[in-house]
């Protein structure tokens, strides 16, 4: 394993460490993935024979627990794949299609189990509330250590970040589910389990909506969401030289992996290598941004033309963009 990064070169070192973690993050979710499989199917067992909905409830959201970590997997192996062919990217949207399916299947569950536990709140049937009990508390543990587990590999992936959320969630549903458990054993409230159930339909849609909105935030190429594009762009045409930026696009590759391009247009006498430089050093430095596509071009001459504001003909003449697509940032003119 440790002479594996050495092979890379000068970069091994990255490399090197990556790999590792990755097979450590793998080792990581196999474990939590395997103790949550199996007291998943043993607390259906327990639920059906227990008449219990609050627990099928939490095998119901510890079956996305553990389709949330099988995902996390094939697309952590899909994201890993070099790009070729049509995929230029590779395949690391995989992982946000991951969060994405996750998603929608904590709401499509919570639904049916919100219908289920409001027909038990009309008409309570018996609840055995020893085996209830008894398994509630097994889930604590199991989703104490499963959680443990999903903290050890790298949550800064929205899919591995998706599946220990889930791992949480479950957490809290099992402490909801015991409370519950003790009631009906204590007062023989039967309908103490649909309540428990409902809280844990709360959770599986807040966890749901989370992950769509971040997810979606992707797919619709949206700009990080600590990056405000109009800062941004003013940022960087206040740089030396810098006359304009337009056509400025921000968006994510995947969770943690922004991707910027632009126009940039640079002061008759100006050095455009040595500004590209300056705002490729300024976009890494302050934004974490390293996978930036810069044109870079001198400003066309009829753009100095002395224009009228609201004006646009003359300074979008010829030398400049056929269709100029996003907000253009133009150097104020008290820098000159």
């Amino acid at each position: 394993m440790h002479g594996h990064g050495h092979a890379h070169g000068p970069g091994g070192h990255a490399g090197h460490s990556h790999g590792v973690a990755a097979d450590a993050d793998r080792r990581w979710l196999g474990a939590a993935l395997g103790l949550i499989a199996v007291f998943m199917a043993a607390e259906v067992t327990v639920g059906v024979v227990a008449g219990s909905l609050a627990l099928i409830s939490d095998a119901a959201h510890m079956l996305t627990d553990a389709a949330s970590i099988v995902l996390a997997l094939v697309a952590m192996r899909l994201a890993a794949r070099p790009a070729r062919g049509g995929f230029t990217y590779g395949l690391k949207r995989a992982e946000i299609l991951s969060a994405q399916a996750n998603g929608l299947t904590l709401l499509m569950l919570g639904a049916w189990l919100a219908y289920e536990a409001v027909r038990r709140l009309v008409d309570p049937p018996r609840v055995a509330g020893g085996p209830m009990l008894a398994t509630a508390l097994v889930g604590i543990v199991v989703n104490v250590t499963a959680a443990w587990c999903i903290s050890k590999a790298n949550r800064t992936s929205l899919n591995i970040e998706g599946a220990y959320q889930h791992v949480l969630n479950d957490l809290f549903a099992f402490v909801g589910t015991a409370a519950a458990a003790l009631v009906v054993v204590l007062t023989g409230f039967d309908r103490a389990d649909p309540i428990a159930t409902l809280v844990v339909v709360a959770l599986m849609a807040k966890a749901g909506y989370g992950l769509l909105r971040d997810s979606g935030r992707i797919f619709l190429e949206a700009a990080p969401t600590d990056v405000d594009p109009d800062l941004l762009g003013d940022r960087l045409v206040a740089r030396p030289d810098v006359v304009e930026v337009h056509d400025l696009h921000v968006w994510q590759i995947t969770s943690g992996q922004a991707a910027l391009s632009a126009h940039v247009l640079v002061e008759t006498g100006g050095d455009c290598h040595a500004v590209r430089r300056d705002l490729e050093r300024l976009l890494r430095h302050d934004y974490g941004i390293t996978h930036t596509t810069l044109q870079v071009d001198h400003v066309p001459e009829q753009v100095l033309q002395v224009t009228l504001p609201g004006d646009r003909t003359a300074a979008d003449g010829p030398g400049h963009c056929e269709a100029p697509h996003g907000p253009v940032h133009r150097e104020e003119p008290h820098h000159h």
